[in-house]
């Protein structure tokens, strides 16, 4: 009987070391077996992603320069409106007002203003990375430029948004949305004074225009050309930012684009030019 519970004993032993074994090198080989599955293998999507999060950092650098200068970002938000009345276009607490009475309206965009930016951005880039390699490395110098932009831009002109000034007659209606404390959590992670220009505008246009053409289907062509109109009404209907932050966006988007095209393009054209076919290359 002993002898019976010891072989059951030994035999159940083995097959937990067999299936432990098996375990242990199946997972070995997923990081293997994922990478085989990326265009360009493992290696060099961790080396994208390294590059988004290095440009993060950098900006969490500026963040903490910026906490400091709360009294020059007010000032600053001052000159961009003096600005516009100069120009006679500053419309945008009329719009807001306008909008708050339309309640589904106002609940949409902040909706979509918390939503847009740090979703459809990502889910776009890994969709290119994975989908449309061949374009993905111009797009991604857009984005290294276009922030290396805004961080400069941040150093030097910290400005408020509008949702700072109640007094002119701006809500902040994203905090009314999210929740006092959901809005303070939110604070940390990014420059409140980072209002100029708005990347909110300009990343839309850096994916919208790329999209635009890449995909196939003219519902689809449609929707990314419309994409930046809706993401400016949003940024400007939720007091984040004026049309003057918005212009500025629209102009780092611009100014990104040509150097990649310009620049970087013909610096190494047989990977980082913009293709709207597919290619063989490796970054």
């Amino acid at each position: 009987m002993s002898l019976v519970r010891g072989n059951r004993g030994s035999t159940l032993s083995a097959t937990v070391e067999t299936l432990a074994t098996d375990l242990r090198a199946r997972l070995r080989s997923v990081p293997s077996s994922l990478g085989r599955r990326l265009p360009n293998g493992g290696h060099d999507a961790l080396r994208q992603l390294a590059l988004f999060l290095l440009a993060y950092w950098a900006y969490r650098v500026v963040r903490g320069f910026a906490d400091g200068q709360a009294a020059i970002a007010f000032e600053n938000a001052r000159v961009l409106m003096d600005a516009e009345r100069a120009l006679g276009s500053f419309f945008e607490p009329g719009l807001q007002a306008w909008a708050l009475g339309q309640d589904w309206l106002v609940t949409s965009a902040n909706f979509l203003y918390v939503n847009c930016h740090f979703t459809v951005t990502p889910l776009f880039l890994i969709w290119l990375y994975v989908r449309r390699n061949h374009a993905f490395y111009f797009v991604r110098n857009m984005f290294m430029v276009s922030m290396a932009l805004a961080l400069v831009l941040y150093v030097a002109f910290p400005t408020a948004p509008p949702r700072f000034l109640p007094e002119w007659g701006f809500t902040d209606t994203v905090a009314a949305f999210l929740g006092e404390a959901t809005e303070q959590s939110a604070n940390l992670l990014y420059n409140p004074f980072a209002a100029v220009p708005s990347m909110h505008v300009a990343f839309a246009l850096m994916i919208a225009v790329p999209a635009s053409r890449l995909v196939q289907a003219r519902s689809l062509k449609v929707a990314w050309a419309l994409y930046p109109v809706m993401v400016t009404s949003v940024v400007l209907v939720t007091a984040n930012h004026f049309w003057l932050d918005a212009a500025a966006g629209a102009l780092v988007a611009a100014l990104s684009g040509l150097a990649a095209s310009a620049a970087l393009g013909r610096a190494r054209p047989e990977v980082w030019a913009w293709r709207a076919r597919r290619a063989e290359a490796v970054a």
